[in-house]
C-alpha cells in the first residue's frame, strides 16, 4: 500500500535509505532531516513494514524535486517505485508545481513515466546545497531529469 509517511516510519525509512546511500547510490539522510521534511515522504508499506519510499521536495513555486527514491532489493521490479513516483506526480498537480525533477543514475527508469533529460545548468543553483554533501561532488555521474504538468494551454 503507498501511503503518506508517518512519523513511526522515520527509522524504517532511514534504515532503506541508508541500505543505497553505503553503496553510494543516493545520499544519506540524517534522523533530523527525515524528521524535517517527513511531510515530503511517501512510502509502500506491507504487513507494517516499510519496503519502499520516495519524496516530494518543494524547492521554489513552480518547480518540486523528486528524491530519497528507494526500493528493498527483495521487492524490485514489481511497480513499486513506478507507484511511489506516480504518488509524488499526484501530490506535485495537487499542491500546484508545474514540474519536478530528479537527479538520478537510472534516467531510463524515470523516462518510463514521461521525464525527460535535461542539463544541469537548467536547474536553479538552490538544487546543488545537497549535492556539497555528496562525497562524488562535483562528477557523480547523476542523470538530471524532469517532468511537466499538463496544462490546458496544450
Amino acid at each position: 500500500m503507498i501511503r503518506k509517511a508517518k512519523v513511526k516510519d522515520v527509522e524504517q525509512i532511514r534504515s532503506l535509505i541508508m541500505e543505497f546511500a553505503s553503496n553510494e547510490e543516493m545520499l544519506p539522510r540524517s534522523l533530523s532531516e527525515l524528521y524535517d521534511n517527513l511531510r515530503d515522504f511517501f512510502v509502500f508499506e506491507e504487513s507494517e513494514k516499510i519496503f519502499g519510499c520516495c519524496a516530494l521536495h518543494v524547492m521554489w513555486e513552480d518547480l518540486g524535486e523528486i528524491r530519497s527514491l528507494a526500493v528493498k532489493t527483495e521487492k524490485q521490479g514489481k511497480g513499486i517505485g513506478a507507484k511511489l513516483v506516480e504518488a509524488c506526480i499526484e501530490e506535485m498537480s495537487r499542491i500546484g508545481l508545474s514540474k519536478v525533477f530528479a537527479l538520478t543514475y537510472k534516467p531510463e527508469f524515470f523516462e518510463k513515466k514521461k521525464f525527460f533529460r535535461i542539463d544541469r545548468a537548467e536547474l536553479p543553483h538552490k538544487v546543488w546545497a545537497d549535492c556539497i554533501k555528496c562525497p562524488k561532488f562535483p562528477d557523480c555521474g547523476e542523470v538530471p531529469v524532469m517532468y511537466k504538468a499538463k496544462t490546458n494551454l496544450g
